[in-house]
């Protein structure tokens, strides 16, 4: 397998490291191109054997399965550029989710499909959200998911809920790092105890949570039911987020979805007039 990356940001940095770490891929199988060339030769410090292209075309020319990761208003314009070169048998991957596959398959003769990642892929932890176009057979599927099963549980999605399963798997590390923050600094303001022994002590109880969960030992209602004794400490301290989270993760998705439609219009307009 010959794998493209289109934009070396955040979360291409994050596929780059993540499939060789993995082992999913060797890195003189890897094709990069970003716009600001510095960025991606940076990258072959770490990983020598890697392969930076000028332009994305050359990215496209020369893999088999590319994974588009520039930031969504920039799509247009690379999509323009590297539309000519898309080969029927080539897969374009997007990992952003205002784009359809059906908007991206009117604007390229290749494959394509989606693949939406999240920082926990970093560990070869997670979920990753998968979605294919028509074109896709069952053999590019097939191989979209067990390259995405390298780094995370693939999930098949349909559209409609695209954006709420991003939310959760892509958006939520850094909604609950700020809810644990913000539980952090209440306990430091409100005792003695010193930020580093607080963050630890946080830190190593999402660690343990999280391999309670994965081991299947308990649900999120059941670890809830088990520590909250009642009448205990724990019930009292329930009672407070039960008073003040109130509909608060019910404005949240109704904030990300606004702005996903919105992002959505502003795109729909740039691709229609590209």
């Amino acid at each position: 397998m010959k794998l493209g990356i289109i934009g070396t940001g955040s979360m291409g940095t994050i596929l780059l490291e993540s499939f060789i770490d993995s082992g999913a891929v060797k890195e003189n199988q890897v094709f990069l191109a970003n716009r600001t060339i510095e960025k991606a030769l940076k990258l072959k410090e770490q990983f020598p054997r890697i392969n930076v292209e000028k332009c994305p075309v050359d990215v496209i020319k020369q893999s088999n399965i590319t994974f588009l990761c520039t930031k969504p208003f920039q799509f247009p314009e690379v999509i323009d550029e590297i539309a000519p070169v898309c080969s029927a048998e080539h897969i374009l991957v997007s990992i952003t989710s205002p784009i359809s596959v059906e908007q991206l398959e009117a604007k390229v003769d290749c494959k394509v499909a989606r693949a939406i990642p999240s920082i926990l892929n970093r560990a070869l932890a997670g979920s990753s959200l998968l979605s294919f176009g028509e074109r896709c057979h069952e053999e590019d599927k097939d191989l979209l998911t067990k390259l995405m099963s390298f780094i995370s549980e693939p999930l098949l999605i349909k559209e409609d809920i695209t954006r709420v399963s991003s939310d959760i798997v892509s958006c939520g590390p850094a909604f609950f790092s700020y809810l644990i923050q913000q539980f952090v600094d209440g306990a430091v303001r409100q005792t003695k105890i010193s930020n580093e022994e607080a963050t630890f002590l946080a830190t190593n109880m999402m660690i343990g949570m999280g391999k309670l969960l994965e081991k299947g030992h308990y649900t999120l209602p059941t670890l809830q039911e088990r520590v909250c004794v009642p009448g205990g400490i724990t019930g009292e301290g329930i009672k407070v987020l039960e008073e003040e989270v109130g509909l608060m993760f019910d404005h949240l998705f109704q904030q990300t979805h606004a702005k996903y439609d919105h992002e959505r219009e502003k795109i729909k307009q740039s691709l229609d007039r590209s």
